[in-house]
């Protein structure tokens, strides 16, 4: 699986996330490296940065600014799965490291630009 120039959008996510539909994540990958930069909806910015498996399932740590100028900050495992459409959806658990500690769970879907 390459991550590489693919641009996702938050498609679910639990009440206590920050990532919608307006939250736009750009990845870039090298070997087996993954970082991503995100903003938009509750989010300034952000940055992620973990490990693409040879499944290609994910794990990072993430760390943003949301429009609060709370710095956020948590741990997430993503599992890619293939749309009917075609388009890739990353299904999402994750903690926060900062705030209350919760967990969630929320899906990321691949947007095709024309």
């Amino acid at each position: 699986m390459n991550y590489n120039n693919r641009i996702f959008c938050g498609k679910s996510n639990s009440a206590n996330g920050e990532v919608s539909e307006s939250t736009r994540f750009y990845y870039y990958q090298n070997a087996d490296r993954v970082w991503a930069d995100y903003s938009g909806g509750e989010i300034v910015s952000g940055h992620l940065q973990g490990k693409v498996f040879a499944d290609g399932s994910l794990e990072f740590m993430y760390h943003h600014e949301n429009i609060h100028g709370e710095l956020m900050a948590g741990k997430c495992c993503s599992t890619p799965h293939q749309n009917p459409d075609g388009k890739l959806v990353l299904k999402e658990s994750w903690q926060w490291f900062t705030g209350d500690q919760t967990t969630g769970t929320s899906e990321l879907e691949e947007v095709v630009e024309s």
